[in-house]
């Protein structure tokens, strides 16, 4: 039972959420795309790993929903400047996805439906930081936001969480994706404002 205390303490001031500096709240889930929005049937819908080597993983929208699921709830920060705090997803972990496989690589390349690309060194995406997600706010991810399923990494700019994710290349070597290339910070740590090469 939570402790009663009696009389008025004072005037009470709501504590506010620590945000990444520059960045404000929103209440709403802004959509923002580099390019058209692909739409892809879950049945037709497919995720493949690929080593350095060329060993391949390979999962089927069934396949996929058959590995263990995992509900969070993360902050996001996009680098335009606005945060959503306390949003709810479920779907894989990467530790899961990639707990078979055998690499000695560092990085690793996102790749989506409609040609998208975004790279981050391997180490960002496992110890429970990063998931493929398929389901937010208790419904399926709808297209707008990377449905069937996207790339989630909210410790970084929300660039680098993939939308309408279709695999993922190891690499020995740092490729850098589509924003990457266009002047956008290689790592993307929001609390460090690295929005653009140089930041």
């Amino acid at each position: 039972m939570a402790p009663v205390t009696r009389g008025f303490g004072g005037r009470q001031h709501a504590q506010q959420p620590e945000l990444p500096p520059g960045q404000y709240l929103v209440e709403d889930f802004p959509v923002l795309s580099a390019g058209p929005t692909p739409h892809v049937p879950p049945d037709r819908w497919e995720l493949t790993v690929t080593s350095e080597t060329g060993e391949q993983l390979r999962w089927d929208w069934d396949a996929f929903h058959a590995l263990p699921q995992e509900d969070v709830v993360v902050d996001l920060h996009c680098v335009t400047r606005w945060s959503k705090l306390g949003t709810s997803w479920r779907g894989v972990s990467l530790d899961t996805l990639l707990a078979d496989v055998e690499t000695s690589a560092d990085h690793v390349v996102a790749h989506s439906y409609g040609g998208y690309t975004t790279n981050m060194p391997l180490d960002e995406l496992l110890h429970h930081k990063a998931w493929v997600a398929h389901t937010y706010d208790d419904e399926p991810l709808s297209p707008e936001h990377g449905g069937p399923a996207r790339l989630l990494v909210p410790h970084l700019y929300l660039w680098k969480s993939a939308k309408w994710l279709t695999g993922l290349t190891l690499t020995p070597v740092d490729e850098p994706g589509f924003w990457e290339t266009a002047g956008y910070h290689n790592e993307g740590d929001p609390w460090r404002e690295q929005r653009y090469w140089g930041d």
